[in-house]
């Protein structure tokens, strides 16, 4: 999508992501996530050594590096130039070759080769705003194989607008106190001020709109959601 009303992604990214002590730091602050449930989870799907997965919004890699011991080829996808040097540098120490790091986003990942067994995605969705998001997951689906397995984690909003200041103010205060053991309350207030999270029950007619079937939700707190989703 080479046009001039595109997106510019990387200015909707955090400055943050661009700054060589908080990448390096990244990985604490997001508590280490596991990713062994989501490589399971593809796995229970049919997905094995010749899969190609995706993985955009990649960061440090939590979720690449354990894909690419698990499948034929994984493509880390990040618009930050120093999240993907830290994670060619964790690949290369890993000795994992089937592991390609592309400097791109959502709107500007230009796929080539077979079509996409997988696609990861956590925590980066929610940049865009939400005509771009519709447009993410429609490209999306596009380079993926029928029933292949979309799996999302982010920040949506299972909840009314009523509701509201009420959920907002009780995730607010569950926020953590040391900014490098996790977000802080400050972290949370910037994210819902000037990010694009979006609701529930926006979000799901995108995914079906874009051709994808939901077959398992889990929220947590009314305010971070995990999708799989098949493509139809």
């Amino acid at each position: 999508m080479d046009k001039p009303w595109l997106l510019d992604e990387p200015a909707h990214a955090r400055p943050e992501h661009f700054e060589s002590g908080f990448v390096s730091g990244y990985d604490r602050k997001q508590g280490h996530p596991d990713p062994t449930e989501d490589i399971d989870l593809f796995a229970r799907y049919g997905l094995g050594q010749a899969a190609v997965i995706l993985d955009l919004g990649a960061g440090t890699g939590q979720f690449s590096l354990a894909a690419a011991r698990q499948f034929g080829s994984v493509r880390a996808i990040d618009v930050s130039g120093r999240m993907l040097g830290f994670l060619r540098d964790r690949a290369a120490a890993a000795n994992l070759a089937n592991l390609d790091c592309i400097q791109a986003g959502f709107l500007s990942y230009r796929h080539e080769g077979l079509p996409v067994d997988g696609v990861y995605t956590r925590n980066a969705l929610h940049h865009l705003p939400d005509f771009w998001k519709a447009i993410a997951l429609n490209r999306l689906a596009r380079i993926m194989r029928p029933r292949a397995v979309l799996r999302i984690h982010d920040l949506i909003y299972d909840f009314q607008p009523s509701e509201a200041e009420e959920i907002l103010d009780r995730w607010l205060d569950h926020a953590a106190q040391d900014p490098a053991e996790g977000y802080t309350r400050e972290d949370f207030v910037v994210h819902i001020r000037e990010e694009h999270s979006t609701f529930r029950w926006l979000f799901e007619p995108m995914l079906a709109a874009s051709g994808f079937e939901i077959v398992t939700t889990d929220f947590r707190g009314r305010v971070y959601g995990a999708y799989t989703c098949v493509k139809r």
